[in-house]
């Protein structure tokens, strides 16, 4: 039987319809907030003083949402902490905690507030997506109740997590994720038994999500990306910056590249806490990106994304990163010093001359450097380091870094000390090590803390190359290497 004309013309439209669906790219936001704390972190507060505080901040995250998708996004991330803040005691968060159900419910808290215990939060983070027709992501934080017969659980009768949550344009709980790895200072909230694997598919992409302290580490960061297939990650975070190589931009932007996947990362502002540093990272480079330790104002970023970026023509080829390294006979190693980048002790090299070629090893590590300074400043030393080891104080996880790093001053026991600012431009540089790891970001910082986007490039080989001579003076060229397979074992996560 012959359907009629008005059927199979329906039933054309709708194929189109969901092929136009299917996008190439879609337009990502991400929002920098400079969070309203509460007076005093520690103390308790009752249930209606919590909420008056999170509705502060939500207030501030709906302009943002509404903006955002006046300017045609389809996603917007916001940061961890950013509807409460932090440095709470156990006790003291729990006001602001809700029971956040598996989204398997299939549940509208917007349309549908009352079939879980209260939820203001979920309802009202719902209504801002539904009303805005916009895929919003947000940090907070979920309480679960527990007995004696589970012996994992705390004395209080409950786990607390810190939590994302991402809702569709409808309104819809889509995902939620408990944040694995946690930083030390976290004592609020507990470890989840297991590493959480979420992703979601959207008709722009498929998703998977962490938080913050998540990205340095294989679960479940690497998981999701290498062996999950997704095309962009979600990252609310807290990041408070460290120099040289620890940055917000700098190494999301890094691992973004080394990943080869799309990054949303949305931080929190409070230059007090050294916070700052947003973007929409991409394989390529940064799209945008927002850094700014002065003035304790947040920002809106929006852009236009590759959905699939490994279907893109554009897409970078894998990189094997101790290829070029492994082939050349060592340069010549002049003298060597110790040096520390914070308790790291790395192996240094002075750059003597204004181009050349240097080679410094460590342990396992051998790093290659050919270089030329367009303008050197006399007031100015650079280095070639080296390191290869444990990094942490409590959390011990194994790095492999070859750097081209500014000095603090011409006194070399500064190298390695954090430095915000440079003079000396770059014609060339190109860097290389033998790392043991395909796991290695590339990461380059100019003065004021700026980004170089489109300026420098990665080889399949692992050479780390500027393109042409560096439009800002330089703080660093680093290739940021981790072994996972060489951490130690966590010694808080079996903690209740």
């Amino acid at each position: 039987m012959i359907p009629p004309w008005p059927v199979v013309h329906a039933a054309v439209f709708a194929l189109a319809a969901l092929q136009a669906l299917a996008s190439d790219t879609f337009i990502a936001a991400v929002y920098e907030h400079a969070v309203i704390l509460p007076r005093a972190a520690q103390e308790t507060v009752s249930p209606e003083d919590a909420l008056a505080l999170m509705n502060k901040n939500m207030d501030i995250l709906e302009g943002a949402i509404k903006e955002a998708a006046q300017q045609g996004a389809h996603i917007i991330v916001t940061p961890e902490d950013g509807i409460y803040g932090w440095v709470f005691t156990r006790e003291a968060i729990y006001p602001y905690l809700e029971d956040i159900p598996d989204p398997e419910v299939n549940w509208i808290p917007c349309t549908d507030p009352t079939r879980f215990a209260p939820t203001p939060v979920l309802e009202r983070l719902s209504c801002m997506a539904r009303n805005n027709s916009i895929y919003v992501v947000a940090n907070i934080g979920d309480k679960k109740s527990c007995n004696s017969s589970d012996p994992s659980c705390p004395s209080d009768g409950r786990y607390q997590y810190n939590t994302n949550v991402v809702f569709d344009s409808e309104g819809k709980l889509v995902a939620r994720y408990h944040k694995y790895n946690l930083f030390r200072q976290e004592t609020q909230f507990n470890y989840p038994k297991e590493p959480e694997l979420v992703t979601f598919k959207t008709p722009f992409g498929k998703f998977g999500i962490f938080t913050c302290f998540d990205i340095l580490f294989r679960e479940p960061a690497v998981v999701l990306v290498s062996e999950l297939q997704v095309d962009t990650v979600l990252f609310p975070t807290a990041w408070m910056n460290v120099l040289p190589f620890l940055t917000a931009v700098e190494f999301h932007s890094a691992w973004a590249m080394g990943m080869r996947v799309n990054l949303l990362s949305a931080n929190t502002h409070n230059i007090r806490m050294s916070m700052t540093g947003s973007g929409l990272f991409t394989p390529g480079g940064a799209a945008a990106y927002y850094y700014n330790s002065k003035t304790e104002e947040g920002r809106l970023l929006v852009a236009e994304l590759s959905a699939r970026p490994r279907l893109s023509p554009t897409y970078p080829p894998a990189v094997n990163w101790s290829s070029y390294a492994t082939s050349v006979k060592n340069f010549t190693e002049d003298i060597t010093f110790l040096g520390a980048v914070r308790r790291d002790i790395f192996t240094f090299s002075e750059l003597k001359h204004e181009d050349g070629n240097y080679t410094v090893c460590q342990k396992d590590l051998c790093c290659h450097l050919t270089y030329r300074m367009s303008n050197k400043s006399n007031d100015e030393i650079y280095v070639l380091g080296a390191f290869d080891g444990l990094h942490g104080s409590v959390i011990k996880y194994h790095w492999q870094v070859c750097t081209l790093l500014k000095c603090k001053s011409t006194d070399l026991s500064t190298c390695g000390q954090p430095v915000e600012t440079a003079q000396t431009k770059f014609d060339m540089f190109s860097l290389s090590g033998t790392f043991g790891t395909n796991y290695v970001f590339p990461e380059v910082l100019y003065s004021d803390v700026q980004l170089a986007p489109g300026e420098f490039e990665v080889l399949p080989d692992g050479r780390l190359e500027s393109k042409n001579t560096t439009s800002k003076p330089l703080l660093t060229a680093t290739l940021f290497g981790r072994l996972y397979e060489k951490d130690l074992k966590h010694p808080l996560r079996n903690s209740p």
